[in-house]
């Protein structure tokens, strides 16, 4: 790397690789706790504090609460008969990661659009920090634009880059530095 290379991997550079059994039983139990549709007693994994922090579209929840009402509650509003896939899970200390699916029925309103009832795909990826037996922070990664997709809705309007790739559009190029 040319310059000056960024600090790396700061917030698990210290994990305790002893809690990793530990955060491996929160997040196992957590995402059965998320298949049986718990809400109120979701707690039971989440400390009252923790922090998710999603992408664009899904916001930034602080607290247990906010947790509840402005992402479960929504969530299982515009998808029912949702189950959680991880794909595959990552442990590492007090450190977790997975990426996998959601496989629902989109029976409510969902960013605009009034239920469809089709059966759609929510592939998502999640990093977690467990201290105490408790979720603190969750980053999360859903990809709206493809379940909006199965629903009818281009977001990128035919500009996705996914035009490349079928030949549709030619993919420009970084323009070549002169000497």
């Amino acid at each position: 790397m040319t310059g000056a290379r960024p600090e790396q991997a700061i917030l698990s550079r210290n994990t305790d690789m002893n809690k990793t059994a530990e955060t491996r039983a929160v997040i196992e139990g957590m995402v059965d706790g998320l298949n049986d549709h718990r809400i109120d007693d979701i707690g039971q994994f989440f400390a009252e504090g923790f922090r998710w922090m999603g992408n664009q579209g899904c916001g930034t929840k602080i607290g247990l609460q906010a947790f509840q009402d402005n992402w479960q509650r929504p969530f299982q509003a515009a998808f029912s008969d949702k189950v959680c896939i991880d794909e595959a899970r990552l442990y590492m200390g007090e450190w977790a990661a997975a990426f996998g699916r959601q496989e629902a029925v989109h029976s409510g309103e969902f960013m605009g659009v009034a239920a469809t009832g089709k059966r759609v795909e929510i592939r998502y990826m999640d990093f977690w920090k467990v201290q105490d037996g408790k979720i603190t922070d969750n980053w999360v990664m859903f990809d709206f634009p493809h379940v909006l997709a199965q629903l009818g809705v281009d977001v990128f309007g035919g500009h996705g880059w996914e035009t490349y790739d079928t030949g549709e559009r030619v993919p420009p190029r970084p323009k070549e530095k002169r000497g």
